[in-house]
């Protein structure tokens, strides 16, 4: 359950936007839109694959 401490006089918007700020932090919004779908692991290899090929040819090309 995430807390959120509200000072006093504090407006309800910062409340919000402190509450939306832990959500993004711990990855909540992340993980319901993983569970909706279920992946096979071949392709979240392949995806992590993929990915790591694209940031070294990166880091290769920014090393030239």
């Amino acid at each position: 359950m995430i807390i959120v401490p509200i000072k006093e006089g504090e407006s309800i918007d910062k409340a919000l936007k402190k509450l939306k700020k832990k959500f993004d932090k711990i990855g909540v919004k992340k993980e319901i839109r993983a569970r909706q779908e279920f992946t096979k692991k071949s392709v979240i290899r392949r995806e992590q694959l993929r990915k790591a090929i694209y940031v070294q040819q990166l880091r290769a090309a920014e090393n030239e």
